[in-house]
């Protein structure tokens, strides 16, 4: 702690006094202080106060950070600080909160890089009190060093709840710990926290943050989103976790419950000290277990052989984005049909127009006596015992097989989403996703995530050539790959499209190889295809 500066300043509100500074970083200064009205010692964090919302007051400001942080407290009883009073005073806010029992990151950070098990101990509490904020829907959006101390035994306590809410910019302070998308200017959401988390991991077994402070904060955040991150050298089997989260594309980064996995082995295991290699081969098993099963996204543990494999599909799910656009034509969107949101998602299986399908598992058996339905999306009857119209939140809407939900889902800046659809005890499954700035050429954006592809996927093998294809009036391309999970080979159509600006969204079905070209697995892939409806607003 930097307990040699000592204030001479003015009380706080005529109410607090600043007896000494704890730590400092770009933005933002701790101090242990003095309520000297009620004769008690508390914290003070000083925080730059960013220019605020046209709609927003200063008093709306506090009112807010009062109430975020006072609803997280109940949720994490001991690991949020307890928020006494705010106060803004000359472009300055004042978080008083009672007396912080611990030393701040950034301090521990100061005194050189930590083994990857005490990072993965203090990654472990700040991901609790993440994700018990983003299961209330609250984003944090300023996480840093100075927000984050730890105290004897370990455990973590975390400030600064509320403060980017009410702010025009998208960090206040700490820009080196900035997500790309905000470091873009556009709005945080959980997936900005997770990134922030990487970093802070990523700092802890390097010593510095995964992109340094270049003096003006505008520097600094081009520099978060332009410059290619360097590698961790010191993270031994913190690497699958440090790296899924730092993917600049927030879609692609590892989600939460797959994060705990890891840490918690690490924890637990820290005596095997195990590499990147012998963790690889428990990622695996995960990838087709985290998709039959929709609750292993949001269970807080998560067995080992989960860990890395749904890390994986996060990661592939996000080349699911691939797509190129071209304007619809009038022929392309039928008029019956819902209006769905932007999204895409990867397909595996043969197209109807001649592309090869990937197999599985046939869905559940009905009976084809029943009277047959019009298709939302054209003129092909389907049979509503075998497929149902959904209509999703997200806004596009798709024909899916009777037994069929939604087993995880992810939003990120931009409006960027990805959905994922299966059944429990069905191998395969659909995945949705919808992203911007992706660029203009479909089957240039496969061919560059290609090397992500294979990094992504063991035994990963694309299986011909990557075809341009114009679908639903969109230009795009499809493309096809084969991999290996628990030993079983899977084969993955995607199709990818662009729906105008940048915009975009791909279709990925996954299914066993082995059955490929079943007559189920094919009439799913057709429906599919026939029935999806972008949400092109």
């Amino acid at each position: 702690m930097d307990h040699g500066q000592v204030s001479t300043r003015e009380l706080v509100a005529g109410r607090y006094r600043t007896l000494e500074v704890v730590h400092r970083e770009e933005g933002r200064t701790v101090w242990l202080g003095e309520d000297v009205e009620f004769g008690r010692p508390v914290s003070l964090i000083e925080s730059r106060l960013a220019p605020l919302r046209p709609e927003v007051t200063p008093r709306r400001t506090v009112a807010r950070i009062l109430r975020e942080s006072e609803a997280m407290e109940l949720l994490c009883p001991g690991r949020v600080a307890t928020v006494l009073d705010v106060v803004g005073d000359n472009g300055v806010l004042w978080t008083v909160t009672e007396r912080i029992e611990g030393t701040p990151l950034g301090e521990i950070l100061a005194r050189g890089p930590l083994n990857y098990v005490r990072t993965a101990r203090i990654g472990l509490g700040i991901l609790d009190v993440l994700e018990a904020a983003h299961r209330r829907g609250v984003t944090h959006g300023d996480l840093s060093p100075g927000q984050v101390f730890v105290q004897e035994g370990g455990r973590v306590v975390v400030t600064g709840f509320g403060l980017i809410a009410t702010s025009v910019t998208q960090r206040v302070t700490a820009p080196s710990y900035a997500s790309p998308e905000q470091a873009r200017g556009s709005s945080a959401g959980p997936a900005a926290d997770q990134w922030t988390l990487g970093a802070l991991l990523y700092a802890m077994v390097e010593g510095r943050p995964p992109f340094k402070d270049r003096g003006p904060v505008e520097a600094t955040l081009r520099a978060v989103d332009r410059l290619p991150l360097r590698s961790p050298l010191n993270a031994g089997p913190l690497v699958p976790a440090i790296t899924g989260l730092l993917r600049r594309d927030a879609l692609e980064r590892v989600p939460e419950p797959v994060v705990r996995a890891s840490l918690t082995r690490i924890v637990s295991e820290d005596a095997d000290e195990p590499t990147q290699e012998t963790l690889m081969p428990r990622f695996r098993g995960a990838w087709l277990v985290a998709h039959r099963a929709g609750q292993a996204w949001s269970r807080p543990a998560v067995r080992r052989s989960v860990l890395v494999g749904a890390g994986l599909a996060v990661a592939a799910s996000a080349v699911a984005v691939l797509v190129a656009a071209l304007r619809p034509d009038d022929g392309g969107v039928s008029a019956t049909g819902p209006q769905p949101s932007r999204s895409g998602a990867p397909s595996t299986s043969a197209s109807p127009s001649g592309t090869g399908a990937p197999g599985g598992t046939s869905p559940p058996a009905t009976s084809p006596t029943a009277a047959p339905s019009r298709s939302a999306s054209s003129g092909t009857p389907r049979d509503p015992a075998v497929f149902h119209r959904y209509l999703a939140p997200e806004g596009f809407s798709i024909d899916l097989p009777r037994g069929w939900e939604r087993v995880h889902s992810e939003a990120a800046g931009e409006g960027t989403y990805r959905v994922t659809f299966g059944a429990s005890g069905d191998p395969r499954t659909l995945t949705v996703t919808y992203s911007a700035r992706l660029g203009s050429d479909p089957v240039a954006i496969w061919r560059a995530q290609e090397p992500s592809l294979e990094r992504t996927y063991p035994g990963y093998e694309r299986v011909g050539d990557i075809r341009a294809v114009t679908y639903q009036g969109y230009q795009g391309a499809d493309m096809v790959w084969l991999s290996t999970v628990d030993g079983v080979r899977m084969r993955t159509f995607g199709r990818g499209f662009l729906i105008g600006d940048d915009r975009g969204c791909s279709l990925r079905w996954t299914t066993p190889a082995a059955d490929a070209k079943s007559t189920a697995n094919q009439q799913a892939l057709d429906t599919f295809l026939r029935t999806f409806r972008p949400n092109t607003t």
